[in-house]
């Protein structure tokens, strides 16, 4: 460790963000970089503890789930050998620009110095490393030496396809990723707005990634304009890495009889599908100019909702949650070194505080009947408060008589999370599923029930985050390498 002391010298810094005000104008990334030398600073307040738990990646007490050595690149850019700190990086991360932006820092929360003071900031090094080898042009296609002519097929080229198809393809295999949309990524390209990640950034590894030798095949679905017997037919293996797409409805009074009503994830694409076809021009979105929006739903992708709802240009933007509000500092339940279920305030609500002059969130809150107008188009939202009851040990929502609510509404977007991955594939190839409609693949196996077939990412485990796709994908590569040596 370069700096013993530097934990008690310095203290948390991160770059500053662009102004709301300046970033509602646009769709670019709204997050900055530090110069080298508080980088430095930064990353000499890494203890090197004696048992560090910020690479463990364990699903109960956190931790990175890709067994980043953190603390050693921590002290290698505190050296200021950035070059050193990438090839470290790299033996764990395959792609650590897009965890660096969008991942919520398990690292970080598990982080010994957060104890008692403000955790290192893991997130930011790390994407710092990355953007600054690019930058230098350090980042090079890896050809792999031999290849073992066994073709395997990667369905789904989201985050969890993406580093399975890379493992994969450097072990020699030749490797084809097939995905449905135009472009390549999958939630990275589609789900996740331009401000937070930026599509060059996606594009930019994807095309290294196909100079290293992956193939990719856009605008085809297995199972649908491509038959699921032809790819098992003609592949030695088969990876399915296709998501937990299938969104979460709401069910209340008059869902069924309004238009105006969407899911976010169709918002989003076609937003950023819009936004990079023609600069919206070609208005082939949803737009949410001039009209009072009603988002349901109070995760990241309802944030991401509301900082776009506020770039179209909207009358206004609330959010629904219909659990409480988190509280500022962990509590007895939320020991260290699990994630922290703390408040946060992300930039779509800063932006919206900003606009209007208030959190856009209202907490404790469902939605009990949608009203249309004359025209069958979404008029109003109404909602009452809720208290959790606990009824035999199992808490549910109850209402409270009096706070019931009517908001206008012109657009509503669904932004409630995803029930499992989408079947049509599933049952075509009669795999076996778990009680949450995921494919059934053991933990580190990631073998479905029909041979030579894997499965890896929310379309195994359910919908989770970037960096846990990132991981099974990895994992789900060595295990479908161990079935293709032994073939």
């Amino acid at each position: 460790m370069g700096k013993p002391t530097g934990f008690l010298e310095y203290d948390r810094k991160l770059p500053q963000d662009r102004s709301p005000e300046e970033r509602m104008k646009d769709w670019g990334e709204f997050h900055t970089h530090f110069d080298i030398e508080e980088l430095k600073t930064q990353g000499a307040r890494c203890m090197n503890c004696g048992v560090p738990f910020c690479h463990t990646g364990s699903p109960i007490e956190g931790g990175c789930p890709l067994g980043n050595l953190i603390p050693e690149w921590n002290d290698l850019v505190y050296h200021g050998k950035i070059e050193e700190a990438y090839k470290r990086l790299s033996m764990t991360s395959n792609f650590p620009e897009f965890t660096g932006r969008v991942c919520p820092a398990l690292c970080e929360g598990s982080c010994t110095l957060g104890m008692h003071e403000p955790a290192v900031t893991v997130k930011n090094i790390e994407v710092h490393i990355i953007d600054t080898m690019f930058a230098e042009g350090k980042v090079q296609p890896r050809i792999p030496r031999k290849s073992t002519e066994k073709r395997v097929a990667v369905v789904g080229s989201g985050p969890s396809g993406l580093a399975c198809a890379d493992i994969l393809n450097q072990l020699g295999h030749k490797v084809t990723v097939f995905e449905r949309s135009d472009r390549i990524g999958g939630l990275l390209m589609y789900g996740i707005p331009n401000m937070k990640l930026d599509k060059k950034i996606v594009q930019r590894r994807v095309d290294l990634l196909e100079k290293e030798g992956i193939t990719f095949v856009t605008n085809t679905e297995i199972g649908k304009n491509y038959s699921s017997a032809s790819v098992i037919k003609e592949f030695d293996a088969v990876v399915l890495c296709c998501g937990a797409t299938k969104p979460r409805d709401l069910v209340c009074e008059g869902r069924n009889d309004v238009k105006g009503i969407y899911f976010a994830v169709d918002f989003l694409k076609a937003n950023t599908k819009s936004l990079l076809d023609s600069n919206l021009e070609d208005r082939q979105y949803i737009s949410a100019e001039g009209k009072d929006v009603i988002i349901i739903g109070g995760g990241d992708t309802g944030t991401d909702c509301v900082g776009t709802a506020i770039r179209h240009g909207c009358k206004s933007v609330h959010q629904i949650e219909i659990m409480p509000e988190a509280p500022e500092c962990r509590t007895a339940a939320n020991h260290w070194p699990q994630w922290p279920r703390i408040r946060k305030t992300d930039y779509g609500q800063e932006e919206a505080i900003k606009l209007y002059g208030r959190d856009p969130r209202e907490y404790l809150t469902t939605v009990t009947k949608v009203v249309p107008d004359e025209k069958g188009n979404i008029k109003e939202v109404h909602t009452v408060q809720v208290e959790w009851e606990n009824n035999n040990g199992r808490m549910t929502p109850k209402p409270i008589e009096g706070t019931e609510k009517i908001w206008p509404c012109q657009l509503m977007l669904l932004a409630m999370g995803f029930t499992g991955p989408e079947d049509t594939l599933i049952k075509q190839l009669s795999l076996e599923t778990d009680a949450r409609s995921n494919v059934k693949a053991e933990y580190g196996k990631y073998a479905t029930s029909l041979k030579g077939v894997f499965a890896a990412g929310d379309m195994r485990r359910g919908q989770s985050l970037v960096v846990w796709a990132i991981h099974e994908g990895r994992e789900a590569a060595k295990a479908c390498n161990e079935y293709l040596n032994q073939k």
